[in-house]
């Protein structure tokens, strides 16, 4: 399974919406025995949200930060984002329309199917609709 940017800084900050649910949804999956997966992207994408203000009070330190992001590496499967993924994006954006910010959420999606991985797991699912039966959704 995995598991998208928002729901692992939205578990991470008792202030973000859906801070619970987050919270919930990763206990649940980390009690299944599939491996949870991340990429190289959420963890920039994760860096990039936590070490700026959101509706939370407080950005976190840059060291708070990078210790997440040791604990994101040693906790989760990291996929790799390379050539292969690279023309893996390219196919999808032929068969998808997607344009501007949406790339990155393309990425993801090529990333996981480069890797084998279908099921996704957050609470941006409207992002990821237009992908069709390529990958399941998880949500809340």
């Amino acid at each position: 399974m995995f598991i998208d940017t928002n729901v692992l800084v939205m578990s991470r900050f008792p202030g973000a919406p859906d801070h619970d649910a987050a919270r919930e949804s990763l206990e649940r999956a980390f009690r299944t025995p599939e491996p949870l997966r991340i990429s190289r992207q959420v963890l920039r994408e994760y860096l990039s949200v936590v070490t700026r203000p959101q509706l939370w009070p407080t950005a976190m330190t840059r060291e708070e930060a990078l210790a997440d992001v040791t604990r994101l590496i040693d906790g989760f499967e990291v996929l790799e984002d390379g050539p292969v993924v690279t023309e893996s994006l390219i196919a999808l954006c032929r068969d998808v329309a997607v344009g501007g910010r949406q790339i990155h959420d393309a990425n993801i999606v090529a990333t996981m199917l480069t890797h084998g991985e279908r099921r996704l797991l957050t609470f941006n699912t409207a992002d990821f609709r237009r992908y069709g039966d390529r990958i399941e959704l998880l949500g809340r």
